[in-house]
């Protein structure tokens, strides 16, 4: 066995190490096609007012176009030369008042009446460029001051489709003809990025399978560029057919290692064959099957069928009066984090070292267990003497709550009981075991690390947790019930209120408020989470979109994030209420970081592509945030309020919270500290160089009308306005 667990490692570490090196490869050729990609549409965007500037800049379109209207004369040397020479779809020329005098489609002259077509689309820039010309920047250049006249280039949705347009004024270029202040014509150059840029970005660049889409692709062999215009408005997604060589590299590795495996593994399988031909290994072989049946390999202690089936004997023998019995289910807290963070070999060494302790607490008379994973039971037969099951408890929790030293680590975990006493001759096995995890349930429901005796109370509790399924469910359908909080964000330095966290409630008319604590871990358990996240997000962007400038905070479950069509929804409920991508910000908990499913991934860094910020929830409460923090960069870390309500002038978590702020801001991390309620706390953590604070101090959750009034105030009005970014995450 441990040469084949030898030999497994070996050939998983290779292939480990071969897919990592080529995806490695993939992604920074897909980095590279992005940059590629971004500098390719700045320069089409720059390229379009240039030609535009040609014509526009001229003595005679100010006197064909401008003071006189020729109408062959516009649509040969402007509508048509536009379209012919620089591929323009549509040109229009504006009159003073912004009435279209002139339009070309597609290289002929249109009715000007189809102006509203792309009207909706051309007008905003159209008001810009005129904003820019009373603020007397046409002046400017006519007098010689500038170099240029002002232009407004920007990419926007015109009847429907991405497009870039550009608008120049009607200005002479020797600055010889007299200008009438606001008489000006403009000029209106549109150019759809539809087939023809496409074809052209597919010869030029190289790029395969390229298009302009409104949703990206869920095919993870498709990459998308969001189209943000200068308003931080999304437009489009450019999706492409990545290059990926590290793919191609793999396909001509990967057989010839599968190979040598394969060979490797044969001449073992030869070798075993020949070794296993003599009795004495066959007649040892059985001896061992047997016990390895009914003993748990890791432990030594017995499994569960050997648990189950003595369990079973004894309540089916045990009928003197005064026999009782003492089951006691256990299972670790924290486990699953010190197995992620250390590794399984870290996590076998801790199961066993717990089993070991375990037998020393309650010795050779009482049978140990273990059911499986990092759980383990108990189970004690007495004759006319009692048996202290809470004092046993006590001292396995004593036990366990030591430090565990793994190799080179030390390790902390806890461990929740549940325990349940009855008469061996009324008891029945699965009753009995069925008490036992109830009482378990409570235990890590109460606060994990303690243990808790069986009462028939908590069977009601456990009916309870269905009951709030179903009237959730119900809520979740409905439009009376369910609402969302906002607790503001505060400024650190300022104590401006710059946003705010978007909190779930529920008001049931017949059992009133119900707690988030409550509520919230049964959505999770039953699946309705991504029915109540959704709710929650949508009220939040709606709030978010009559506030620009401030961020929301969300919070979002594992469960929401694992969805490949999350994304979708986040972009369609955006574009929907019309909030801005950037002023949106989505907090995850680390138990998402430890997630190492694909989808998760891809959905963090879709969301960092569109400018979507991402925060790390309840920093520095677990044992892998950390190194994962690099895996998905996050642009904000919230300290968890366990720290903020310990800060006292000397205190360890002063040192902690200083810890956690310098590795956050030596990562480019802003940090929030949740949870603080008293102007001392505040103080300290301003020290500490905390940016944004949150806490009763400031404000608890507010209503929707409150919190627009806060927004409201002049006292809060934001100082600047956030740096969108544009690169892919």
């Amino acid at each position: 066995m441990p040469v084949v667990l030898a030999l497994v490692a070996t050939a998983a570490a290779v292939i480990g190490f071969v897919f990592w090196s080529t995806n490695n490869i993939d992604q920074r050729a897909i980095e590279r096609q992005t940059t590629m990609v971004t500098q390719v549409l700045q320069s089409k965007r720059d390229a379009l007012l240039k030609d535009q500037g040609g014509v526009a800049i001229w003595d005679e379109a100010v006197l064909h176009a401008d003071r006189t209207f020729d109408r062959e004369w516009v649509h040969a040397n402007m509508g048509l030369w536009m379209h012919s020479f620089f591929g323009h779809d549509r040109s229009v020329l504006l009159d003073a008042q912004n009435r279209p005098l002139y339009l070309m489609e597609e290289g002929k002259a249109a009715p000007t009446s189809r102006f509203q077509n792309i009207a909706s689309g051309v007008m905003p820039l159209v008001q810009q460029l005129r904003t820019l010309i009373a603020a007397g920047q046409l002046d400017d250049f006519l007098v010689g001051r500038t170099e240029a006249p002002p232009t407004v280039c920007d990419f926007a949705l015109v009847n429907g489709q991405p497009a870039i347009v550009g608008i120049s004024p009607i200005v002479s270029n020797t600055r010889t003809l007299a200008h009438v202040p606001g008489s000006e014509s403009l000029m209106v150059s549109v150019r759809f990025l539809g087939a023809d840029t496409v074809s052209e970005m597919m010869e030029q660049y190289l790029i395969d399978d390229a298009a302009f889409v409104r949703t990206p692709s869920a095919d993870p062999d498709r990459i998308s560029y969001p189209v943000i215009n200068q308003a931080g408005r999304f437009v489009a997604f450019f999706e492409w057919t990545g290059d990926r060589p590290g793919r191609l590299m793999l396909g001509h590795t990967v057989p010839v290692l599968v190979a040598v495996i394969l060979a490797g593994a044969v001449l073992f399988l030869l070798l075993l064959r020949k070794l296993r031909s003599s009795s004495a290994a066959l007649q040892e072989g059985r001896r061992l099957a047997e016990h390895e049946a009914a003993h748990d390999k890791l432990t030594g202690l017995p499994n569960r069928t050997n648990f189950d089936a003595h369990l079973a004997r004894i309540l089916r023998e045990q009928k003197a009066p005064g026999t009782s019995i003492a089951l006691l289910m256990l299972d670790l807290d924290r486990f699953k984090q010190v197995n992620d963070t250390l590794g399984h070999q870290a996590g076998d060494d801790l199961i066993r070292s717990v089993g070991e302790r375990i037998r020393l607490v309650v010795g050779t008379d009482v049978m140990v267990a273990r059911l499986g994973g990092d759980e383990f039971a108990i189970l004690a037969v007495t004759h006319n003497r009692p048996f202290d099951a809470m004092a046993v408890s006590d001292r396995i929790i004593e036990t366990i709550g030591r430090p565990f030293d793994l190799g080179h680590f030390k390790a902390h975990v806890g461990v929740s009981i549940g325990i349940v006493e009855d008469n061996a001759a009324a008891a029945e096995p699965r009753e009995l075991v069925r008490k036992a995890d109830i009482a378990l349930y409570e235990a890590k429901a109460s606060g994990r690390n303690r243990a808790m005796v069986y009462e028939e109370h908590m069977n009601e509790l456990l009916q309870l947790q269905h009951t709030i399924e179903g009237e959730l469910r119900a809520a979740l359908n409905r439009n009376d019930q369910l609402s969302v909080a906002f607790q503001p964000l505060v400024d650190q330095k300022s104590r401006k209120v710059i946003g705010a966290e978007a909190l779930a409630r529920w008001y049931h008319p017949k059992y009133g408020q119900i707690s988030p604590g409550r509520f919230i871990p049964v959505a999770e358990n039953t699946g309705l989470i991504e029915y109540l996240g959704e709710f929650v997000l949508r009220r939040a962007c709606e709030l978010g979109a009559s506030a620009p400038g401030r961020t929301i905070a969300v919070n979002i479950s594992p469960t929401q994030l694992r969805n490949p069509y999350f994304s979708n929804q986040v972009f369609d409920i955006l574009h929907q209420t019309g909030m801005r991508p950037v002023d949106l910000e989505l907090e995850i908990t680390e138990s998402i970081l430890l997630d190492d499913e694909n989808i998760s991934g891809q959905n963090l860094r879709t969301f960092r592509a569109a400018g979507i910020q991402i925060a790390l929830d309840d920093f520095g409460t677990g044992y892998s945030s950390l190194s994962y923090l690099k895996r998905y960069p996050v642009d904000r870390i919230k300290i968890d309020r366990s720290f903020v309500s310990q800060l006292a002038e000397g205190h360890v978590s002063v040192a902690i919270t200083q810890a956690i702020v310098t590795l956050a801001h030596a990562m480019d991390i802003e940090v929030t500290a949740e949870g603080v309620e008293s102007e001392k706390q505040a103080t300290i953590l301003g020290k500490l160089g905390c940016n944004t604070l949150q806490g009763f101090l400031f404000s608890g959750a507010v209503l929707p009308a409150k919190i627009t009034t806060i927004f409201a105030d002049p006292a809060n009005a934001p100082e600047r306005r956030r740096r969108l970014r544009t690169h892919a995450a």
